[in-house]
């Protein structure tokens, strides 16, 4: 028997009072860019900042009578750890979550503040969950992040709030890692509107959605670091895969250029902070793969928003650069009083923003009295950058490394 919306009430049941029912948003600018009305289901304002709470939820207020004397035992570096620390919580019951070796403080420190007992082991998340696994022989109930029907079902709410929102929406994006987020959102959105796509997006670095719908099986790949470190999953849930490839039309795959683009469109034009995951839907838009018809409902899944702090501004310079906001120049300078003024005066004429300067006064083939000077300007995208290279150029200055018009932009960006 496949999932009725009777099922689906009776999980949003469970969950009521819980969990947050997020809000679904709808975006003017990006609706205007992409032609579409586009809106955000913002799972990034969820309790502990992720989706994950409910699945978590779910399965422990579903299976309370069951749980192991010794409560609860999962294994993550981040949103699933905060997800079940905080369920278990809620609960009365002890979490104990096994984070790698090389987690992050932050994330630790939030797990601890939503009650959870760490214990570091593993240098990779794989030897965090085999230890997970033995501690269930002592008593514990293992919390799986996405290959489980329980944790699914806690996330078929997401699908059900998008309908009672935006009835007649024509697509939603969802990011994939273990395929929990999306099997539970195709499931109740194929139950009640079977007309509606449902699209799944991951990180090309790691494609394990997209190689096991090529292959038609669950297959590992050889993934790398991403920007959305949450969905970099080496293999699909088997769970999930069944449906993903009965209800999920396709799966598309997005660079980290343009993830970071969309981390910094969603802070910059929504006031929205998305970690890589929550942001890889957008980052899918912009890069121009998919098409609808003019004025398509399309609803993106925010799905989290836990981004550290001294990663987030790596990630925000990356998008700038991404987006021709961000670019360096290099031009030889007569080392004379005055110089470097005269240089600042065009770049101000253009209306550009300096950043930063440097200077390098130890150039092996340049004369004594030249210095390599080296701008980072902020810039309006790359139409500006190349327009102010083309002035400095016009005003008898020597760039170093642009060869011709066309060139500057792409050649002085990062």
């Amino acid at each position: 028997m496949g999932v009725r919306l009777e099922d689906i009430q009776r999980a949003a049941q469970v969950l009521r009072g819980r969990i947050l029912r997020t809000p679904l948003v709808y975006s003017p600018t990006f609706s205007r860019l992409f032609n579409a009305e586009v809106y955000l289901k913002l799972e990034n304002l969820q309790k502990t900042g992720s989706f994950k709470i409910r699945g978590a939820t779910y399965k422990m207020f579903r299976r309370r009578g069951d749980l192991g004397p010794k409560g609860v035992v999962a294994a993550s570096a981040g949103n699933h750890a905060q997800g079940v620390a905080l369920a278990a919580r809620q609960a009365g019951v002890p979490a104990m979550i096994v984070m790698p070796e090389w987690a992050s403080l932050t994330k630790q420190e939030a797990t601890r503040s939503y009650g959870g007992h760490i214990l570091l082991h593993g240098r990779t998340l794989g030897e965090s969950l085999e230890k997970a696994k033995e501690l269930r022989e002592r008593g514990y109930t293992f919390i799986h992040p996405y290959d489980d029907a329980d944790i699914i079902t806690g996330q078929w709410t997401i699908g059900l709030e998008i309908l009672e929102d935006c009835p007649d929406v024509q697509a939603v994006l969802v990011p994939i890692g273990g395929g929990g987020l999306i099997a539970g959102i195709a499931s109740a959105i194929k139950a009640v509107r079977p007309q509606t796509e449902i699209i799944g997006v991951q990180a090309e670095v790691c494609p394990s959605a997209w190689q096991a719908l090529r292959e038609d099986r669950v297959v590992r790949v050889e993934g790398s670091q991403s920007i959305a470190d949450g969905i970099t999953v080496k293999e699909l849930g088997y769970e999930p895969f069944a449906t993903i490839r009965s209800s999920v039309s396709q799966v598309v795959l997005v660079d980290e250029e343009h993830i970071a683009e969309a981390i910094l469109l969603l802070l910059e034009r929504k006031k929205v902070l998305a970690e890589g995951a929550g942001a890889v839907p957008l980052g899918a838009l912009l890069m121009g793969r998919l098409r609808w018809p003019s004025g398509a409902k399309i609803v993106l899944v925010v799905s989290g928003g836990n981004v550290d702090s001294p990663l987030l501004g790596r990630i925000l310079t990356k998008g700038l650069v991404k987006g021709g906001r961000v670019a360096r120049l290099t031009v030889e300078l007569p080392d004379v009083p005055g110089s470097l003024a005269g240089l600042l005066a065009v770049v101000a004429s253009q209306g550009a923003n300096v950043l930063h300067i440097a200077h390098n006064r130890h150039v092996p083939h340049l004369p004594i009295h030249v210095t390599l000077v080296t701008l980072e300007v902020e810039t309006r995208g790359f139409a500006h950058a190349a327009s102010l290279l083309s002035a400095v150029r016009l005003s008898g200055y020597t760039l170093v490394g642009c060869r011709s018009p066309r060139e500057t932009a792409c050649q002085a960006l990062f």
